[in-house]
């Protein structure tokens, strides 16, 4: 064949090779999902916008604040548009802005489902810090204003994505070293604020709501089983400021295998340990619920080395996954509700001087 020819006849098979490829290999670029965040703190401000910039799947594209002094701030260093700060009466608002796909909720347990119910009325889909909300009923109402809207909810358990606790659930089921005895977990720090919400009980201040969500979560998936009965009690070293809430709070659970768990919880001192004892031997994560450093090591001598990524920005990948493909949320509002209906009777029994109380 002349080269003319060659050339002629190759491109005709090279083109028609193009217009017959699937249209998937040229794709544009997925967008990736834009993220309000309501509440502009301390989780907000030193975490989770710092992970957002890390984030494969989403962005953060706006703000919900009652600090009109903080947009600047955010502003420059987000660069996030006029047209994308909000405030909280002008929240609901946000249906109408189609570069906001989720909505996370960022603030007080006492006012997680107000904003929640807004966010989803809005059609957006809605990410809840825990604690869930501050009694059963609330939380359902968040799980229904989502249904009822048909966005999904996912809260902000952001341990359930970190891989060593993974692993501690994988063993729940699988039981490599016997039935699970007994898991002790405690989780606090001291907390040197005197007038911060998480002293207002209104707000769902307490030891118990805040860190306390840590070991009681923990011990359940630790465990793969719901305890059947509880026992509380609160301490405090420093009445002049925890009088309304708890500083500290103890509890015990029974499981219907016979097996036991205690949890601890406080405001008063630093802890932050997850220990399990089984029928032929035991494992732990010390620290089990810091932002970084999960790490741990079983009896046999197995270590389970820290996470080097981001906690923050894995849970929000995986959550925005779970939009994008339509699929189960890693941690659904369920989840949620049944610490917040265990914490209910754990104060329960805290008033009735460690009653043990059947769940």
């Amino acid at each position: 064949m002349k080269r003319r020819h060659f050339i002629q006849s190759t491109g005709m098979i090279t083109a028609t090779a193009f217009l017959a490829s699937p249209s998937y290999l040229f794709a544009k670029k997925r967008r990736k999902l834009g993220v309000a965040l309501v509440g502009l703190g301390y989780y907000s401000t030193d975490l989770l916008a710092p992970a957002l910039q890390l984030t494969r799947h989403c962005e953060l594209k706006a703000i919900v604040t009652g600090s009109p002094e903080k947009i600047p701030i955010w502003q420059t260093k987000y660069g996030i548009e006029d047209k994308n700060v909000y405030n909280y009466q002008n929240m609901h608002t946000i249906a109408d802005n189609e570069q906001i796909d989720v909505v996370y909720i960022v603030l007080p347990p006492a006012l997680h489902a107000k904003y929640s119910i807004i966010a989803a009325n809005a059609g957006k889909h809605v990410w809840c810090e825990k604690p869930m909300e501050i009694t059963a009923k609330k939380c359902q109402s968040i799980i229904d204003a989502c249904a009822k809207n048909n966005v999904k909810l996912s809260i902000g358990y952001r341990m359930h994505h970190e891989p060593n606790t993974q692993t501690i659930m994988k063993w729940a089921k699988t039981t490599p070293y016997g039935k699970i005895n007994h898991i002790y977990a405690e989780a606090g720090y001291y907390e040197s604020r005197i007038s911060h919400w998480k002293q207002i009980k209104e707000l769902g201040g307490g030891a118990m709501y805040d860190m306390g969500v840590y070991p009681l979560n923990a011990i359940r998936y630790t465990k793969g089983l719901e305890p059947i009965a509880v026992s509380a009690r609160h301490q405090t070293t420093r009445p002049e400021i925890y009088h309304e809430v708890d500083e500290t709070t103890l509890f015990d659970f029974k499981f219907e295998d016979g097996s036991t768990a205690s949890g601890k919880t406080s405001f008063g001192e630093n802890i932050n340990n997850l220990k399990v004892d089984c029928q032929h031997g035991n494992y732990f994560l010390r620290p089990f619920q810091s932002y970084k450093g999960v790490s741990g090591a079983t009896s046999d001598g197995t270590m389970l080395k820290a996470f080097q990524g981001n906690q923050q920005a894995k849970q929000m990948d995986t959550d925005a996954l779970a939009i994008i493909e339509d699929t189960d949320v890693l941690v659904p509002g369920i989840e949620g509700l049944k610490d917040i209906a265990i914490v209910e009777q754990i104060y329960k029994s805290a008033r009735n001087n460690g009653e043990w109380i059947t769940l």
